[in-house]
């Protein structure tokens, strides 16, 4: 029998702020049910108890949430809508963001388990500025004439047209920022979205559907089906309405969508993945300054990030010197562990159970293989999935710690009903969580070798105040995005994706509107049919 859900629930903050999140299906700009009833629970990382129960997409929601996208892409959005009320519409979505920026970032908290303040200040103000970003593009895509004959009775140019019906699938990490990185790009093209957001965090997505209808969006330009990734997610990536899928998660999952894209209409596919980010300190970095990003760079968002630095290379001249400086900078992590809404916390939980017992499980397996924990090394003894701020060394390059990422996957064979026992069963596993890995190198060559032995390569980072090192070795990084005295920065003007099994395409900047455009070349003879 299904399980019967309020149409809203009311959800409330430690601060005791009170906030409605819709529950239902944003489909056509309505809340609606789920048409066999299903259901997924969102808990609370910090007090493990259940947040709020929604409705979950199923294959024939997914059927229905495609056709009005299509049925709006058709009539009107895509060219029945002009580029410049695309960017007003977006420009009034951003506002509306910027309005709500607080309860957004009080959703994050509690629905991720993020620490508040880090998601007021970091990602709401770059969602917001992401959409406003790609406002500004929407009537800036345009295409070329070009010239092929000599007399000037024939033409060549090219329009720049949307996909069509495009099908978006985020993580539970970032939930708004993926969101707004997402359908900037898409909705300024003029693509229709069906957004899935993350099982585990469903409630961001459901609320900023609200703001979606507020601005005035026309109705199925804009729909949101959280879903289990095997079911909702195959749906949409086997789906012979939708044009094109996007998504951000795992390199294996990452993989299942490409073949479910081939086997059906050889849909176009963007993938932002994992990765095994290098970070590296050469002996003539400031070591103060190196610290505080490599520690940024891995504990940030408890290193739930795709393109953390979770691996440290030292040189040996300043080895001890800098693992002073680097635990140091590890104890402001853990502040604000119980409480993620206390000012100053930079630190919170796993977002599950699962998540916090796999990573609980790498740790204890690099210590029998012979690690040593510099720093850290256990789990918080109080409520909540926390898991403390760790610091590996004496590894060796074959150690699993050393080379997988921690991510939680959910395989897509899995019955969506599951326990957090069974998830653990099932599930497989990389490292996604608060745990950096130390080595030391001796010379640029072999620390060069050594970070590019991975198959990913979304980021990687290093620190030298030598400018002629800093070029020879951005230059050798085989990664997407390379940090030189920083880590962790990224900007919407600037692209960001992956080399090797990190994916495929960009998001951000200029070149994620490539993602969602096709080209058409008209060729054009209007000589009348003169031999001239």
């Amino acid at each position: 029998m299904a399980k019967q859900i309020p149409a809203v629930v009311n959800l409330a903050f430690p601060n005791g702020r009170k906030l409605d999140v819709p529950t239902g299906l944003f489909i056509d700009n309505k809340f609606v049910p789920s048409v066999e009833g299903a259901t997924i629970d969102s808990i609370n990382p910090v007090t493990e108890e259940l947040l709020a129960t929604v409705s979950s997409a199923t294959e024939q929601d997914i059927d229905i949430a495609v056709a009005s996208s299509r049925n709006a892409f058709k009539t009107v959005w895509g060219r029945n809508f002009p580029p410049v009320q695309r960017g007003k519409l977006l420009n009034r979505l951003a506002d509306l963001l910027e309005r709500d920026a607080e309860a957004f970032a009080g959703l994050e908290a509690l629905d991720n388990g993020k620490s508040a303040q880090v998601a007021r200040e970091v990602d709401l103000p770059d969602s917001i500025a992401c959409i406003r970003y790609y406002a500004g593009w929407a009537d800036k895509i345009f295409g070329q004439t070009i010239e092929v004959d000599d007399k000037g009775l024939k033409s060549a140019s090219t329009r720049v047209e949307p996909f069509g019906v495009c099908a978006q699938i985020i993580p539970w990490n970032y939930n708004i920022m993926m969101l707004a990185w997402k359908i900037g790009p898409a909705l300024a093209a003029g693509c229709t979205v069906i957004l899935k957001p993350s099982e585990l965090t469903p409630l961001p997505a459901l609320k900023f559907s609200e703001l979606v209808a507020e601005a005035g969006f026309p109705p199925g330009v804009f729909n949101c089906v959280p879903s289990y990734g095997p079911i909702g997610g195959a749906a949409l990536a086997s789906h012979l309405n939708v044009d094109k899928v996007a998504f951000t998660g795992s390199t294996l999952t990452g993989r299942k969508i490409m073949q479910a894209a081939a086997l059906s209409n050889l849909k176009k596919v963007t993938l932002e993945l994992g990765g095994k980010s290098p970070h590296i300190i050469f002996e003539s970095a400031n070591l103060k300054d190196a610290a505080t990003h490599v520690t940024g760079g891995i504990f940030l968002n408890q290193g739930q990030d795709c393109s953390a630095g979770s691996r440290l290379y030292v040189q040996a001249s300043v080895y001890d010197a800098f693992l002073k400086e680097l635990k140091a900078s590890a104890e402001e992590w853990t502040a604000g562990y119980g409480d993620n809404f206390k000012e100053g916390a930079l630190g919170g939980p796993l977002v599950s159970k699962a998540q916090r017992d796999k990573v609980v499980n790498y740790v204890e397996g690099a210590k029998e293989a012979g690690a040593s924990i510099l720093y850290g090394g256990t789990k918080w003894e109080g409520k909540g999935w926390y898991y403390l701020p760790t610091i590996i060394g004496d590894v060796t390059p074959d150690m699993k710690v050393v080379k997988e990422e921690v991510r939680l996957i959910i395989i897509l064979f899995i019955h969506h009903r599951y326990s957090d026992d069974l998830r653990s069963s099932f599930v497989g596993v990389k490292i996604f969580g608060p745990v950096l890995v130390v080595s030391k190198f001796n010379t640029e060559e072999e620390v060069i070798e050594l970070a590019n032995n991975t198959t990913y390569g979304l980021g990687a980072g290093f620190h030298s105040s030598d400018a002629n090192q800093c070029q020879r070795v951005q230059a050798s990084l085989e990664a997407g995005t390379v940090w030189v005295n920083q880590y962790g920065l990224l900007y919407n003007q600037s692209p960001f994706g992956g080399y090797k099994q990190s994916g495929i395409g960009r998001e951000l900047g200029s070149y994620a509107i490539d993602n969602y455009t096709q080209i058409k070349t008209v060729l054009w003879d209007y000589s009348g049919g003169s031999s001239q």
